[in-house]
């Protein structure tokens, strides 16, 4: 079957049902916005296609491959002294960021989401270096060394689920105020989904971690000839570290770095690349036909094959990373609001999803001309790509910043894991046992929850080991423990019938039926789309890809079935948790009736409330301000809106900024805004008190 029409038929239709709900909503339409909104989409999706299908079916021209006739490469520790000067520079400039960045956290809210304050741009970046994380770089060099552009599969599918991420479930994500994934299983189903969910996702995130641990002990291992377990020790102390003191603030802005390096460093290695062929059109000729394709074989390899990795990656892969992995979770909560989050998802998805295919796989791409061009042998073990082909390219220093810039893909990743895990132990294991518990003891829990994650991934270390690559490890391990998971959140959210105990069952049944497969994996055989057993695996490993769908097809039955016997909760203990009553979630987030709508910035002088006790608005728990009337008419504000204040640096990306809640109106002739003693000291940095800030009205 063809591997292109195939996956654009099946995920067409994730696509269009997104769209159709979408539709339903208002979000998009035949006309003003919601018809610029619909041609985004649909344009996107086009570009997508007409890039994937140009690499399936061009017509392109190759060159002849040369004969390497130097001498075997040594084996031996790569880079020079200077290279790992940089590197441990690199380590402590990350430490000193993450440390600084991270004072000052008084909540959970400050530690977990960063005080829902940060711009799009900020948090697009940080989606970036989330994405492109610790076994980006080492598994997708290897890949794209062995298949070609075929490795671009993943970061070129994700467009199918925007329409069900944008306008399903990030405004109720969002708006509904939870602190946790298995929260929202809790409201929309039951105490005892949330239960249960909570312990699938520690899995899924505790195994993710081993997973990145293992690939940090990879990396540098090729680089130092350290052993693995004792070389994800040292990144993962590190990781632990900034990210215990700092929290979610202290991610978001080393990933902004890290995120940068991320993206450079690619486009470094495949320009130095280029320069060393003769130029682009050599580079790009001197990779076979068979690596210029945008799927791999359909079904004929049972390591690498276009069918398994559409179900594995793109379906429950993504759908469990865009919609339920916490750390995602986090970013888009860490937003100033559901317009910014919108934008970075969107952004990351079109713009910089695509440039990090190119990142993360350059080296590869560049290794296997190279070998075309009898520039390096042949026979170059794939697993060590990346490393070789770097060092061939650049000169001593800045072969030690391209490595410190793979530090930061190894890093980057496993610190969005740490929070997210100590989130959910947090508010979905230990709240519920504690629930008069204080802010100090939640925020120590948090703390000791951090440390206590990266031991454990350490420990999961060798376990991944006895994967053929980190490829196969990273796939067969989400396309166990995804399934479950994924059918009962995109069930809970778009189909308003599902029941609470049609959820129990399907996490805890398909759970035991994904079990099942890897002690007997012919049950996979069937949902394998002829993909043929491979005769050196068993258990985990055997269909190891294809058993995504089948989780999915089991799950999505088990669901189905138990939610026609079993009685549904009213619509009305439902609002603002399903698709169709963002309304509802909106008027519970703002304590009044509101829209998705925000005003345009208003220029204005802050001052400090004297004297004042500092009250919070008992629904939202927001600080609450006064504005004068010229400024309340250049918002079109009133009493009980929210409002958004930052400092005029608009590079800052918010990270000096407040939300607070309109208490009153005063006929001050001048346009000014009174903040309480907790908003000042988030907006107003002690040197600008005088200077004009930014100021707008939300929802």
């Amino acid at each position: 079957m063809d591997p292109f029409v195939y996956q654009y038929a099946i995920g067409g239709l994730v696509f269009v049902v997104g769209l159709v709900y979408a539709f339903r909503q208002g979000y998009v339409g035949l006309s003003g916005r919601p018809l610029l909104t619909l041609l985004a989409m649909v344009g996107g999706l086009a570009c997508f296609a007409a890039l994937q299908g140009w690499l399936e079916y061009g017509d392109m021209a190759s060159r002849p491959a040369v004969p390497y006739d130097g001498d075997p490469l040594p084996d031996r520790r790569i880079g020079t002294p200077l290279d790992y000067g940089v590197m441990i520079g690199y380590f402590v400039a990350i430490l000193a960021v993450g440390t600084f960045f991270g004072r000052g956290q008084k909540s959970t809210k400050d530690f977990f989401f960063g005080g829902q304050r940060f711009s799009w741009w900020l948090i697009a970046f940080s989606l970036v270096a989330t994405t492109i994380g610790s076994y980006s770089f080492v598994k997708y060099s290897q890949i794209a060394f062995q298949h070609g552009t075929a490795s671009s599969q993943t970061y070129f599918n994700d467009w199918f689920w925007l329409p069900l991420l944008l306008f399903g479930w990030l405004p109720i994500l969002y708006f509904s105020r939870i602190t946790s994934i298995p929260e929202y299983f809790e409201r929309r189903f039951s105490r005892r989904a949330r239960q249960v969910a909570t312990w699938l996702l520690l899995v899924y995130l505790v195994g993710y971690v081993g997973v990145n641990l293992f690939t940090m002990g990879t990396a540098l291992h090729h680089l130092l000839g350290w052993s693995i377990p004792n070389a994800a020790l040292l990144v993962g102390t590190i990781s632990a570290i900034y990210v215990t003191f700092g929290g979610q603030t202290s991610v978001i802005m080393t990933d902004l770095l890290q995120g940068v390096m991320l993206l450079a460093t690619g486009l470094v290695i495949l320009v130095l690349g280029m320069d060393h062929l003769g130029g682009a059109d050599a580079f790009w000729e001197h990779l076979p036909r068979g690596h210029r394709t945008a799927f791999g074989n359909f079904n004929t390899d049972p390591d690498y094959n276009a069918v398994g990795i559409f179900w594995q990656d793109a379906i429950a892969g993504s759908a469990m990373f865009y919609f339920l992995n916490q750390g995602m979770a986090m970013r888009f909560m860490a937003a100033r609001s559901v317009r910014e989050g919108r934008r970075a998802a969107a952004s990351v998805l079109l713009v910089l999803m695509p440039i990090a295919a190119v990142v993360v796989a350059s080296g590869g791409w560049v290794g296997k001309a190279l070998t075309e061009a009898g520039v390096l042998p042949p026979d170059l073990p794939a697993d060590r790509v990346f490393y070789v082909t770097a060092e061939l390219l650049a000169q001593p220093g800045v072969f030690g910043l391209i490595m410190a810039a793979l530090t930061a893909a190894l890093m980057s990743t496993v610190d969005t894991l740490i929070t997210a895990i100590a989130a959910i132990v947090v508010n979905d294991v230990y709240r519920p046992t504690r629930p008069q518990a204080p802010e100090s003891e939640l925020l120590k829990v948090a703390r000791v929850s951090s440390v206590a994650v990266t031991l454990i991934g350490l420990a999961l270390v060798p376990v991944f080991m006895s994967f053929k690559s980190i490829y196969a490890a990273h796939g067969a391990f989400t396309a166990a423990v995804t399934p479950p998971l994924v059918v009962a959140l995109l069930f809970g959210v778009f189909w308003r019938r599902f029941t609470p105990a049609a959820a129990v069952w399907t996490l805890v049944a398909g759970t035991a039926a994904v079990a099942a497969s890897i002690v007997w994996p012919e049950l996979v055989a069937p949902f394998a789309h002829g993909v043929p057993e491979d005769p050196t695996a068993d258990g985990l490993r055997q269909y190891k890809f294809t058993r995504a769908l089948y989780g999915l097809t089991v799950c999505a039955v088990i669901g189905v079935a138990v939610t026609l016997f079993t009685r549904p909760r009213a619509l009305d203990t439902l609002r603002g948790l399903v698709w169709g009553t963002v309304a509802d979630a909106i008027r519970r987030y703002k304590g009044a009736p509101g829209a998705e709508t925000e005003s345009a910035w208003a220029t204005t002088a802050v001052a400090l409330r004297a004297g004042d006790d500092d009250p919070s608005d008992p629904d939202t728990g927001l600080p609450l301000a006064t504005l004068t009337r010229p400024l309340a008419d250049a918002l079109a504000a009133a009493p009980g809106d929210l409002l958004y204040v930052t400092d005029a640096r608009v590079w800052l990306g918010g990270l000096r900024s407040a939300h607070v809640k309109v208490a009153a109106v005063t006929d001050a002739s001048e346009p000014r805004l009174d903040l309480p003693q907790s908003a000042w000291e988030d907006a107003v940095a002690p040197h600008r008190a005088t200077r004009p800030f930014r100021v707008k009205r939300l929802y």
